[in-house]
């Protein structure tokens, strides 16, 4: 017997997928303008990745003003580097402020775009959403990236990504093996050191290193400030100087900077500069062990590239994360995404798609890239709001 049809629901505002930042963002400019979004989020509270995958020792990189939501910044109370925590209770707060009440517990199987009713249908079990336009608010970091290491399933020992690290605790006296040198390896590796466990940190790329601070003042402050009247080589330039004045020659301790700079690096490929935030003088005094890439693991521990081995207790990925977008948007959305679930378009362009289509927080800009977006998306369905509700 064939298996019921869903329910079908009209919504009459926007349907968003994805209950985190992103989707909070556009639904509260939304709101702001008066046009209700229905919010889609498969677990059973906002930013699950925030709550899920992150490790307890986490406070934002930068400070509290470039981590704020549109239309609503942290409490005065909150520290200059708000916790875990506190930017989740933020996001709560920020929710109920805007009258955000998401459908939990809806994971979207599939979007697809009925050219014939010019509407979107997002399937969910047992329930069909329909409506005029579709914001994909999934992001950037929604599914764990494993990559398949020849010889990881020989392993012994306790295997587990970075998403899956709460604290050092449970590796006291443990030898730990960190795959990744971003900042969730570099910070692992600093909450293992202060638990007694001996971590190494596999470097496979070149990796810029940046003080939180220079001067007693935000680095990516002085970045964002320097960009308003300065050429973008120049600020590099000028960034590197200063962190070599503060953090020293990065290269002998096995950290090679990549030949573009962190903010063209950043601009070009997404790839974030590693804000130190205690791990590199842990390196410099060989607490932290740096070593090459992995060729292949084995069962008691890990070959590197360079030939030499070692055994291990654990080993920890930090491999970071990818979209899942691919899963369920059929068609990538009529081409707006690629194969890897990110827009096609680069930034600035890349938030609107055809057919009412939207995408919010994937600029690879933190923050303020989902502000970006946000506003924006908010601002043209207003224009066809009216038109359409006629």
């Amino acid at each position: 017997m064939a298996s019921p049809a869903p329910k079908a629901t009209l919504v009459p505002g926007p349907i968003i997928v994805g209950g985190g930042p992103s989707g909070l963002a556009a639904a509260a400019c939304l709101a702001a303008v008066g046009i209700p979004a229905t919010v889609l989020e498969k677990s059973d509270d906002v930013a699950p990745l925030w709550r899920n995958w992150t490790y307890d020792r986490l406070t934002l990189h930068l400070p509290k003003q470039f981590c704020e939501l549109p239309l609503m910044g942290f409490p005065a109370s909150y520290p200059k580097y708000p916790t875990k925590d506190q930017f989740i209770s933020y996001l709560k707060s920020y929710a109920a402020a805007f009258g955000i009440t998401p459908r939990f517990g809806c994971s979207v199987e599939r979007a697809d775009f009925d050219a014939a009713e010019g509407l979107w249908r997002v399937r969910t079990p047992g329930e069909e959403f329909i409506g005029k336009w579709l914001v994909v608010a999934t992001g950037e970091n929604a599914e764990p990236l494993v990559p398949e290491f020849p010889g990881i399933s020989k392993f012994s020992g306790e295997l587990m990504h970075s998403s899956e690290y709460k604290s050092g605790e449970v590796f006291e006296g443990k030898k730990v093996l960190v795959v990744g040198c971003g900042n969730s390896g570099m910070e692992i590796c600093l909450d293992l050191c202060r638990h007694n466990a001996r971590p190494s940190m596999v470097v496979r790329n070149n990796v810029h290193v940046l003080p939180r601070e220079m001067m007693g003042c935000s680095t990516f402050g002085i970045a964002m400030a320097l960009r308003k009247w300065l050429p973008l080589k120049l600020v590099d330039s000028i960034l590197l100087f200063m962190a070599q004045m503060k953090l020293g020659n990065t290269e002998p301790l096995g950290l090679r900077r990549p030949k573009a700079g962190p903010i063209e690096l950043k601009d070009l490929t997404g790839k974030t500069p590693v804000i130190d935030v205690g791990a590199l003088s842990l390196i410099k005094s060989g607490m932290i062990k740096v070593t090459e890439g992995v060729r292949e693991m084995t069962r008691e521990g890990a070959k590197f590239v360079d030939g030499k081995e070692e055994e291990f207790d654990s080993i920890i990925l930090a491999t970071g994360y990818k979209s899942c977008v691919p899963l369920w948007l059929k068609g990538g959305g009529g081409g707006h995404f690629t194969e890897e679930g990110l827009p096609k378009a680069p930034f600035p362009k890349g938030w609107k798609g055809k057919n009412g289509l939207y995408a919010v927080g994937f600029t690879r800009r933190g923050i303020l890239g989902t502000s970006f977006d946000a506003r924006n998306i908010a601002r043209d369905i207003k224009l066809q709001w009216h038109v359409a509700r006629s």
